[in-house]
């Protein structure tokens, strides 16, 4: 992922208000993000404990997405739709997200199940358990990278498509 600011990451929201973007909060050490290691930016609000936020590489933009966390938890053990860990240290949680334009002004939302801290890059960064002799373990994990690149970049052009 390449590097952000705190006004680049503010003007690429695609389906927040002004106030809501006023009212951001940057993740707690920003300063000290190594962007090499991340394939999105996410976090959790830290003053608005349903509010969270993603930063999604597309192309060669960045797309910012307002989320709304669930106030329950699923009823059981969930897979990250983002990562997929079928092995996750963390918990799982439903976000939903207002679409862009008129159609999140109407109410339009997308909901995804993704890992409670964002901790999906270094998920996917772990090397997966030899499935098999010759098993290629580097091939895999590249594989998953790009898995979790595309299906973040996915879930956000959901989200802009009607803008």
């Amino acid at each position: 992922m390449f590097s952000l600011n705190d006004t680049t990451i503010r003007d690429s929201f695609v389906n927040a208000s002004r106030k809501e973007l006023s009212d951001l909060t940057l993740p707690a050490g920003f300063a000290e993000i190594d962007w090499a290691k991340l394939d999105y930016l996410g976090w959790n609000d830290p003053k608005r404990p349903r509010r969270a936020y993603v930063v999604v590489p597309v192309g060669d933009v960045a797309v910012g997405v307002l989320l709304r966390r669930a106030d329950t938890k699923p009823a059981s053990r969930a897979q990250c739709s983002w990562c997929q860990d079928v092995q996750l240290p963390n918990d799982v949680v439903f976000f939903s997200a207002r679409r862009a334009g008129a159609a999140g002004r109407n109410g339009d939302t997308v909901g995804t199940l993704v890992c409670s801290e964002f901790e999906c890059s270094r998920n996917v960064r772990k090397p997966p358990a030899m499935a098999y002799i010759g098993f290629d373990v580097e091939a895999a994990r590249l594989d998953r990278i790009a898995s979790l690149q595309t299906r973040a970049a996915t879930f956000v052009d959901d989200i802009r498509a009607t803008a």
